[in-house]
């Protein structure tokens, strides 16, 4: 729980600042490319890429260009859980030799990856086939509604004093973290001339 709450403080904080760091290091305000690629790469987690890619779009008026980019980017990042996981089950079901305590491949694997890929592969073929995309903002709008609730709900469970009070040196780790990822994704940004 305690580390969960360091990682959504410090995404919370990353929502929040982002948008007025992008600004403040010169991001192009007319356009969603760098951004989009400085949320979906810096951020953590997908409703916190959001939120921040959102920010940037309502503070720049670019519509949702900003956040298609950035949860595309998070969503592409998050693909990569997929062989991670695959191989750390099976090493794991590797370890263990005792029949009575298998591992059993079924109960460890996130299904929610398999349903991304069955979202993804359904929004590419009705796309290829010639829907059209305003047939999925009600979808969107879905979207984002449940990812304001479950940010909501995390946020009113976590008790930010206590975490404070008892979580000195996990906040500092996340704060070190925090700030190297971010530190990596701008330079990886300048070396790339994506700004």
């Amino acid at each position: 729980a305690q580390s969960i709450s360091v990682i959504f403080f410090y995404n919370v904080l990353a929502a929040i600042l982002f948008p007025i760091l992008g600004k403040l290091i010169g991001f192009d305000t007319t356009s969603a490319e760098a951004f989009g690629i400085f949320a979906g790469t810096a951020v953590n987690d997908t409703s916190s890429v959001t939120a921040a890619a959102a920010t940037w779009d309502s503070m720049w008026n670019l519509g949702s260009a900003t956040l298609d980019k950035a949860v595309t980017v998070k969503l592409t990042r998050t693909l990569a859980i997929i062989p991670i996981t695959l191989i750390l089950a099976f090493l794991q079901t590797r370890k263990v030799t005792d029949s009575e305590h298998k591992v059993s491949l079924k109960k460890i694997f996130p299904f929610f990856i398999i349903y991304f890929v069955i979202a993804s592969i359904i929004t590419t073929v009705a796309l290829s086939l010639g829907v059209s995309g305003d047939f999925f903002i009600p979808l969107k709008t879905l979207s984002k509604f449940l990812i304001v609730t479950a940010m909501s709900a995390i946020g009113l469970n976590t008790n930010i004093i206590k975490l404070i009070k008892t979580g000195g040196k996990p906040l500092i780790i996340g704060a070190c973290c925090w700030l190297g990822i971010t530190g990596v994704c701008l330079l990886m940004q300048k070396l790339l001339g994506i700004w």
